[in-house]
C-alpha cells in the first residue's frame, strides 16, 4: 500500500548556541548546518527509511528544489511536489547545550499548495492507502475530508498545534497523534479527555516518558528507551513516520509503536532532521 503525505517541506537552519536566547538577547552562535526539514518532509523519510511507499504532496519555491532532490535520494516519491513562484518554507532552528530546541518557521509555499495538486495525487491513491497531514500546510480539512471519501485511512499529526485546526478534522480520523502539551490544550478547547474523541486510535507521546495509546480497548502505555540525546528535533517526526510505516506494512499497533520508540530513541542521539533519520535495518540493531 502506500502513505500519502500531504506535508511541508522546509530548508532547517540549525544553529548551536550556548543557550535558548531570552528576549531581546543577541546571541552568538558556535556553529550552523543546514538540513532538509518541516513536518512533512521528516516525516515522509521516515516512512520511507522504515520500507514504506510513501508520496509526498508539497510545494517549493525554486530556491528549494534541492529539497525535492534529497526527498527523492531518500526514497520518496516526489512527482506530486509542484515549484511555485514563491520562496522555499524555511525554520531557524536553535540548540542549546541541553539538547533544547526553539524553532522560528517562515510557511512559504507550505500554505500555498494548490488544490489541483492534492486532487490530481489522490486519484492515484486506492481504497486502504493512509493519508496524512500536519498542520504545517493549507488544504488540511480539504485533504482528510476527500481522503475519507475515497476509502483511505485518516491520520492527523496535530502540531504546531491550533485547536480550531484540530477539531475541523475529527470527524475524518482513523488515527491522531499529539504530545501532552497538545493533548491538554485539545482537552482545553473540547473538554474530551483522547479516549473520548471519537478516533479509533490517539497516540499521546511523552518524550523520554514514552508513549500512551488510546484505542476501544482501553490505554496502552509503552516506557521509552533510555538514552543520551544531543538533539529532539524531528524526534516526534521521526516516531509517527516509523508508526505509519508500520501499521501499512501489517503490524500491529504495538509492534508499530515499539519500532517507532526505537527510531525515535536512535534520531535523538543524532543532530539534524530529516538527513539523519535512522533507517529501518539501523532501527532494528538498535538494542538498548
Amino acid at each position: 500500500m502506500t502513505i500519502w503525505n500531504l506535508g511541508s517541506i522546509n530548508a532547517d537552519f540549525v544553529y548551536t548556541v550556548p543557550h535558548i536566547p531570552a528576549p531581546g538577547e543577541t546571541l552568538a552562535a558556535t556553529d550552523r548546518k543546514v538540513f532538509l526539514g518541516g513536518k512533512g518532509a521528516n516525516m515522509s523519510v521516515a516512512g520511507a527509511r522504515a520500507a514504506a511507499q510513501v508520496k509526498h504532496i508539497g510545494a517549493i519555491g525554486h530556491d528549494g528544489l534541492w529539497t525535492k532532490q534529497r526527498l527523492l535520494e531518500y526514497g520518496v516519491d516526489t512527482q506530486h511536489i509542484t515549484t511555485l513562484d514563491t520562496e522555499t518554507a524555511h525554520a531557524i532552528i536553535a540548540v542549546d547545550a541541553d539538547s533544547e530546541n526553539m524553532i522560528i518557521l517562515h510557511p512559504g509555499a507550505n500554505t500555498k499548495i494548490p488544490q489541483a495538486i492534492l486532487q490530481n495525487a489522490l486519484s492515484e491513491a486506492q481504497t486502504g492507502d493512509w493519508f496524512i497531514t500536519q498542520n504545517e500546510t493549507n488544504l488540511q480539512r480539504t485533504g482528510t475530508q476527500l481522503a475519507k471519501k475515497m476509502g483511505l485511512k485518516v491520520a492527523y499529526a496535530a502540531a504546531p498545534f491550533d485547536a480550531e485546526r484540530v477539531q475541523a478534522v475529527l470527524e475524518y480520523l482513523d488515527f491522531l497523534i499529539l504530545n501532552a502539551v497538545e493533548a491538554e490544550q485539545l482537552k482545553q478547547a473540547t473538554g474530551q479527555d483522547p479516549a473520548d474523541l471519537g478516533v479509533k486510535d490517539v497516540i499521546v507521546t511523552l518524550g523520554a516518558g514514552g508513549a500512551d495509546w488510546y484505542s476501544r480497548n482501553g490505554k496502552q502505555h509503552f516506557e521509552a528507551i533510555d538514552v543520551d540525546p544531543v538533539d529532539t528535533t524531528g524526534a516526534g517526526d521521526t516516531f509517527t513516520g516509523y508508526v505509519l510505516a508500520g501499521l501499512d506494512r501489517q503490524l500491529t499497533m504495538e509492534q508499530s509503536i515499539a519500532l517507532a520508540l526505537k527510531a525515535g530513541a536512535l534520531m535523538v542521539t543524532r543532530y539534524g532532521t530529516a538527513d539523519v533519520i535512522p533507517d529501518l535495518s539501523e532501527v532494528q540493531a538498535f538494542n538498548r
